[in-house]
């Protein structure tokens, strides 16, 4: 058997780093489905996540690092999803908004972020975190959704995706906070309002010959 590279052992201290991150916001997901952030503390996540504080101290920072790590995880596995939406309907830019926007609305009854900005708790420190303070991760959203709009439509000048993008990210979060109709309704609204205006980029590009 051949001795191990001086490499391997790295690798597999950044393989068990990754499994701890991951045991550990999903610590922070399960507890959350049952109380607001206000009331977790990192004693309980290293609790839930099979790990001593001290650990948990070490790889996360402080308690408002570690709910940062936990909103941008989710942020990243929203956009993923989303991405697929806008794979999948594509060219249709009705269907792609409509079908973003109602994957975020739907999830208000059961995911402890969209669920924060639903009920609208007053003090709810991770509803600040999202919406008045605002973590990195959320303020990269509509710069991620823009290119994201980019990479299906690049015909569509920067600047107007990023106006589209910015759009869909203040009507998801007003409508979070003040549902007017179920998902599916509220989405398909938005997707009738703004997929008009993305059509109509689309239009002027070709006429221009982008």
């Amino acid at each position: 058997m051949s001795a191990p590279t001086p490499a391997e052992p790295e690798r597999y201290t950044d393989a068990s780093r990754a499994l701890l991150r991951e045991r550990v916001l999903d610590a922070v997901h399960d507890l959350l489905a049952e109380a607001t952030w206000s009331d977790v503390s990192m004693a309980s996540v290293a609790k839930r996540a099979g790990t001593s504080r001290q650990t948990l101290y070490n790889a996360f920072g402080n308690r408002r690092d570690l709910a940062h790590a936990y909103i941008a995880r989710e942020v990243d596995r929203f956009l993923a999803i989303v991405g697929e939406v806008v794979a999948q309907r594509a060219p249709d830019a009705h269907a792609c908004l409509a079908g973003a926007l109602e994957i975020f609305l739907s999830a208000a009854g059961s995911h402890p972020l969209v669920r924060a900005i639903s009920i609208s708790e007053s003090g709810d420190e991770l509803l600040a975190m999202l919406t008045t303070r605002g973590a990195p991760a959320v303020a990269e959203v509509p710069e991620r959704l823009a290119a994201l709009l980019s990479e299906h439509w690049p015909q569509v000048p920067t600047e107007d995706a990023h106006l589209v993008a910015e759009t869909l990210v203040r009507l998801a979060l007003s409508h979070a906070g003040m549902p007017s109709g179920t998902p599916a309704r509220v989405a398909a609204d938005v997707g009738r309002v703004l997929g008009p205006f993305l059509d109509q980029l689309l239009r002027q590009a070709r006429a221009a010959g982008g």
